[in-house]
């Protein structure tokens, strides 16, 4: 027999080797298995079973990691399409699918020695002190850990195994699984009734045999009771769910109300969590659960698309219009949409939630590859919190400059705390102040390895980039050598100054904030927000991760403090973005018996995407945007490639960008043979049939389409002392696109200080 393997080394093709007959019961699709490579051994995945091979004098497989197979049939035909669509090496891409707490080969389970009474035939014998004293702490323990009970009884390890030799205890080794959550005390929850709006969505879910869903549903309408109902249903099904939270800060939250549910009763099962402040070893043994059938339910930030759960009956992506779902390093997938080519490799039903779809989720919809699930009210007729626009440049001009609260937003402040009702802050920008400049000369404090200013964080007295973590002293004058001016000034503001002045405007009250700069423990968000939950905190401040999913029945007050920030950047999204945001924070106001308030602090009120916000008119929105982007052909009516190059040398990263423009002119627009095994794209007019399957070889007309923008300088020109060129390709036909793309890499040369990264379906233009 021949197994087909992928190395964990990126060369972009699999080996053969023979398989021994010891390891003839061990070897299977998806088993991790050691091999000889030149002189090195590699640990890769089996791929393919052969009965013989094109080559001769195969070299065997060594050895087989693990005694289960670690990657599933299924998610190894769904990284195949991963590294196919998104142009990454297929070994990339396989990596990406298995943790690497699961793909070292000394992963295993936490084992510990665990000391037991025996029952005893016969008369007991008469011990030494020491022993005795022993056998006292275990007799009365029944079963105690070896460590201990060294520790108890000050003795050593030499002492308990001599009463095992007496027949008095038995040692033995026992798993002691990592549960990031074991400590909580989690109460049982029973299920709501839905309202006629959820009970119709609901019943659509559970009676399709797969397929996309978009749940559309303001916030507050109980979108989670249906994720758990739903869940429910695939439960009775015998099939499992993977739920996608985009924050980790959701995740401590999400995971209380799911275990809750299902922690008792015939459903009960084990809930999986997985993100990226998990242990190593806690992650071993969550991703184990799972593999093992033992948790049927998973819950994670993007990468737990891959959980290994079988069968499959539901996917469920919150927030599914999240950036945070883009991954940013190769390969630069997009949980959402892997979410819907699983969905359709599997069968499984794919729920997409949000308040705020993307224009592209929402334009599938319109065009009959989705189906529109409906929620435009509150559960129990709460109302949607009355928003308040607040014009910044009226209240600049009757004061010295531009202040942080405008009047009615310190007077809503005030009336909360007489109240004893909660209030959340909100603005997407960490550290004290977001320049250091001269008013003198006009230097700006820069990072020297960015295209960026440093950012003043004042607990640390300390400039830092938050691209690349430069840090530096603040210095006392101006750094400029012809003027060192003593009265250099910082400017902007960030989420630390408004924690300054709240406490000097409201210093009775309880004021915690929630951004990056401290919520640096895997248990920061779950103390937070467990305070934030019981009252103990009366004003909340944070960046994006306070921004959407939370559910606080007492916050009655959100203030966003800068809201048109993420107008000005130069990306064709940014009104999106904006729209969403503020939608997003202002529906954490108003979610208990009190209406709530939000005041949207802005520069430019009058913008559509303020505007539409503070009407909650996403369709309106909706309409407005696509009109935009229809005229300048960017998706949903095209999808994007961006090719970023990047070297220490301007010039030559220039040369090389020009070189490239000139090569895909070439190539690109040329009739072209393709045989990858690339299924037809799910936001693509092209023939059904099932993803995965091979066409055959023929030749293709160009891409007619195809828009090719650039080459030119990145948004952020230099980053970490490299220097970034962009060309930008939109075209319809992107799986093709990537086909070419892969093709063309092949055989493209650069200079060896100049590299190309691809990135299908950008999210950031930056």
């Amino acid at each position: 027999m021949i197994a087909r393997v992928s190395l964990e080394i990126a060369l972009r093709k699999e080996f053969d080797y023979s398989i021994p007959a010891a390891l003839t019961a061990q070897v299977d699709v998806g088993s991790r298995v050691q091999v000889p490579f030149g002189a090195r051994k590699i640990l890769g995945v089996v791929t393919a079973i052969a009965e013989e091979s094109g080559h001769a004098n195969l070299k065997p497989i060594l050895k087989v990691i693990g005694a289960q197979t670690l990657v599933t049939p299924k998610v190894l035909q769904l990284a195949r399409w991963i590294g196919e669509y998104y142009c990454c090496a297929p070994e990339t891409a396989l990596k990406s699918v298995l943790p690497e707490a699961v793909r070292k080969e000394d992963a295993s389970w936490r084992e510990r020695l665990l000391v037991r009474v025996l029952l005893l035939s016969g008369e007991f014998p008469k011990l030494p002190k020491r022993q005795q004293d022993v056998w006292n702490i275990v007799e009365e323990r029944r079963e105690i850990l070896l460590s201990e009970l060294v520790a108890l009884a000050a003795t050593t390890t030499a002492t308990v195994r001599k009463l095992e030799d007496r027949g008095l205890v038995s040692i033995t080794i026992e798993i002691s699984e990592r549960d990031p959550y074991a400590n909580e005390t989690i109460l049982a929850s029973q299920p709501l009734i839905v309202n006629p709006a959820q009970a119709v969505a609901l019943e659509k879910i559970k009676s399709a045999k797969g397929g996309t869903f978009l749940l559309h549903g303001v916030t507050g309408s109980g979108k989670t009771e249906i994720y758990l109902q739903a869940i429910a249903h695939a439960l009775e099904q015998g099939k499992g769910a993977i739920v996608l939270v985009p924050e980790i800060a959701l995740t401590p939250q999400t995971v209380e109300r799911f275990k809750a549910r299902f922690s008792s009763g015939k459903l009960q099962t084990l809930v999986a969590v997985l993100h990226s402040h998990l242990s190593a070893g806690e992650r071993h043994d969550e991703w184990h659960k799972i593999r093992q059938g033992r948790a049927r339910i998973v819950i994670g930030a993007r990468s737990a698309i891959f959980a290994p759960v079988e069968p499959l009956g539901l996917i469920i992506v919150d927030e599914e219009h999240e950036s945070t779902y883009k991954q940013e390093e190769t390969p630069r997938y997009h949980a959402r949409d892997v979410a819907v080519m699983r969905g359709q490799m599997e069968g499984a039903v794919v729920v997409l939630g949000s308040a705020t779809p993307s224009l592209e989720s929402f334009y599938n919809c319109k065009q009959g590859k989705f189906t529109l699930l409906d929620l435009p009210e509150r559960v129990d007729n709460q109302k949607m919190p009355h928003v308040r626009v607040v014009d910044m440049r009226q209240t600049a001009r009757d004061g010295k400059g531009p202040p942080i609260f405008s009047p009615q937003l310190k007077e809503a402040i005030t009336q909360r705390l007489e109240r004893k009702e909660q209030t959340i802050l909100f603005l997407n920008r960490r550290g004290y102040s977001t320049s250091l400049q001269c008013p003198k000369c006009g230097y700006v404090c820069e990072c020297p390895n960015c295209s960026i200013t440093l950012t003043y964080h004042r607990p640390e007295q300390k400039l830092s980039c938050h691209i690349c973590g430069h840090s530096e002293r603040v210095p006392n004058v101006c750094p400029n050598e012809k003027c060192r001016n003593p009265a250099i000034r910082f400017a902007g503001t960030g989420t630390q100054k408004v924690e300054d002045i709240l406490g000097k405007l409201f210093p009775h009250a309880r004021v915690k904030r929630m951004d990056a700069d401290v919520m640096k423990r895997k248990e920061d968000y779950r103390n937070v927000l467990g305070e934030f939950r019981n009252g103990k905190i009366d004003i909340l401040i944070g960046t994006q991760m306070i921004a959407k999913g939370l559910h606080f029945p007492n916050v009655t007050l959100v203030g966003i403090i800068y809201a048109d920030m993420a107008l000005h950047q130069p990306d064709f999204r940014a009104g999106e973005r904006t729209f969403q945001l503020l939608t997003q924070v202002a529906g954490r106001a108003g979610r208990g018996d009190v209406e709530g308030e939000v005041f949207v602090q802005a520069f430019t009120p009058f913008h559509p995407a303020i505007q539409f916000a503070r009407r909650h008119d996403f369709v309106g929105f909706y309409e407005q945007e696509l009109e935009f982007r229809g005229q300048l052909k960017y998706p949903p009516f095209s999808r994007v490639a961006l090719l970023t190059l990047k070297g220490r040398s301007e010039e030559k990263v220039k040369f090389s960008a020009d070189h490239l423009k000139r090569e895909l002119e070439k190539k690109l627009k040329q009739p072209f043979t393709g045989g990858a095994s690339v299924p037809a794209s799910l936001f693509e007019n092209m023939s059904a049939g099932s993803p995965g399957v091979s066409p055959h070889q023929k030749t293709k007309p160009p891409l007619r389409d195809l828009i090719i923008a650039g080459p030119s300088p990145a948004p952020l020109l230099r980053a970490e002392n490299y220097y970034r060129y962009q060309i930008m390709l939109r075209t319809r036909a992107m799986s093709r696109l990537s086909q070419s793309l892969a093709k063309m890499l092949e055989t493209l040369t650069l200079p060896d200080d100049v590299t190309m990264a691809v990135d299908v379906d950008p999210v950031n233009l930056s």
